[in-house]
Parts: structure tokens; C-alpha cells; sequence
């Protein structure tokens, strides 16, 4: 298979190389690839859980159970706050 690359990405695929990263292109292509492999995993592990919150979101809005948005970011926020301190342990 052989891939044309636009001008943008063989600059980010120099960049990586040239920070020490990667010992080819190759390497850089094929992380990619396998990090796309896993967001997919991800998204389609998680997008029956997704359809039911935002279902739920609906209908609570329907209700007029509504959450004022920079209240929801900062509650939202601070749900992430113990996941994100365990993913730097």
C-alpha cells in the first residue's frame, strides 16, 4: 500500500521523529493507527452507556430538571478531578 501524506502530517511525523520519540516514520504511522484502534474500542465499548445518559439527559430536561451550564462544567469538572489524579499515579 503506499500513502500520500499531506504537507501537515510529514511535519508532525518530523516533529515526533525529531523529538526522539520514534526511530522511523513507520513507528510514528503505526502508533497512530494503534491509538485510533483503541479510541474505536473505546467509543464503541462505551456508546451504549453514552445513548443512555443522554436519554436521560432528555428526559430530565423535559421534566425541567435543567442544571445551569457553568454549574454542570464545574460539578463535571470535579468528577474528573480523582480520575485524572489516579491515571498520574
Amino acid at each position: 500500500m503506499q500513502i500520500v501524506l499531506t504537507p501537515e502530517l510529514e511535519q508532525l511525523i518530523q516533529r515526533q521523529l525529531a523529538a526522539g520519540k520514534y526511530q522511523s516514520a513507520l513507528e510514528v504511522i503505526t502508533a497512530g493507527i494503534h491509538l485510533l484502534n483503541q479510541q474505536d474500542d473505546l467509543y464503541q465499548g462505551r456508546l451504549p452507556e453514552l445513548q443512555r445518559e443522554a436519554q436521560m439527559g432528555w428526559e430530565a430536561a423535559q421534566r425541567g430538571n435543567l442544571v445551569e451550564g457553568s454549574a454542570a462544567m464545574a460539578q463535571i469538572r470535579e468528577n474528573l478531578r480523582p480520575r485524572h489524579a489516579s491515571a498520574e499515579s
